[in-house]
């Protein structure tokens, strides 16, 4: 598969490409005219039709990229291909071709000086005149001739007719021998051009098969390139989605790293909570008791202040007591010494 160019024939510098895509070139041996053709087909358009010449040259202008000249159709081809590895493998079939052809003029070249050397000698014999159209195709008239010579010429001079008797003999022997040789060449001939005919057919039912092959591989061609560019598509988009997936998976990690990060501190928050739940339940019940306890402290203090107001009642009940008690201890104690006094009296 390769891109057919043809140099431009106004400027003889610019390439006209002559397919619009790849096309299939191909080498043809023409079993008619005893040749081998470069053939390449797009639909059922011949664009390259060239006879391959010894004199022709294949030339790589690039890497990809191949020339050669068809002085026949006055142009100049060139060949794009894929890789070097497809221009390589056309060259050294272009070089085989090439000399395949070049077997096959020396061949031909031999086979007509073969055809032309009975001919020559045959023609080269012991004839003075030139041989006419009239001569070849009248042979009958030539035998007639030295008849009529003959019985129009006087009977006394025998030894003058014998020669010219003798003379046509001899030509009539070699324009028979000739006319042998022109059947059988005609025959030959004959049979060339019916064995042409039947290659010319062959070669055009070979021609539309071609066609119908490379119509066949145009048809997959384009599948393939539809495929190709859908594959391409296909592939670029699984690229993409690749990426896109490696993207989410990502950020699926990062968010479930989050997650877990907010799971533990939900958790955490939780034992937070429950800390902190447990902890107004304390509080709650110390609050409770702290109050049960105020209650109780009030009561004690008013328990405490009634003490104190009892005992503060009591101390000066016992003050006044003691003093009532100190009055009657000093009573009795002037008592004692009255009564001691008395008794010292008596």
């Amino acid at each position: 598969m390769a891109h057919v160019f043809q140099i431009d024939p106004n400027t003889k510098k610019n390439w006209v490409p002559t397919s619009k895509h790849a096309v299939t070139v191909s080498y043809f041996y023409d079993s008619t005219r005893n040749v081998y053709r470069i053939i390449s087909l797009d639909g059922s358009k011949a664009i390259i039709n060239s006879t391959i010449t010894p004199n022709m040259t294949f030339t790589k202008t690039s890497q990809k990229f191949g020339q050669w000249a068809d002085s026949r159709a006055n142009t100049v081809y060139g060949l794009g291909f894929s890789s070097e590895h497809h221009l390589s493998k056309f060259a050294e079939k272009f070089q085989e071709f090439k000399e395949a052809a070049r077997l096959a003029k020396e061949k031909s070249q031999e086979k007509m000086e073969l055809t032309s050397t009975p001919s020559q000698e045959s023609a080269g014999g012991d004839i003075q005149s030139p041989l006419t159209p009239e001569s070849i195709n009248g042979t009958d008239d030539e035998r007639t001739t030295p008849e009529v010579t003959q019985n129009s010429e006087p009977r006394a001079e025998p030894t003058q007719n014998a020669l010219p008797f003798t003379h046509s003999s001899t030509i009539s022997k070699h324009w028979e021998a000739e006319l042998a040789t022109l059947k059988g060449n005609n025959a030959k001939l004959t049979a060339a051009l019916l064995e042409s005919t039947a290659n010319v057919k062959q070669w055009k039912q070979q021609l539309a098969a071609y066609q119908e092959e490379a119509e066949r591989l145009h048809k997959r061609v384009t599948e393939l390139e539809c495929v190709s560019s859908q594959a391409n598509a296909v592939h670029t988009h699984k690229t993409e989605l690749n990426q896109t997936i490696q993207e989410l998976e990502s950020t699926l990690k990062k968010k479930e790293e989050e997650i877990e990060r907010l799971k533990q501190e939900i958790d955490n928050a939780r034992e937070l909570q429950a800390q902190r739940d447990s902890l107004t339940q304390k509080l709650q019940e110390v609050e409770i008791r702290n109050k049960d306890l105020e209650g109780q402290l009030s009561d004690l203090e008013q328990r405490l202040e009634k003490s104190q107001n009892e005992q503060e009642a009591f101390r000066n009940n016992l003050k006044t007591l003691l003093e009532i008690l100190d009055g009657k201890i000093f009573e009795l104690t002037e008592l004692r010494d009255n009564l001691a006094k008395l008794i010292e009296c008596s």
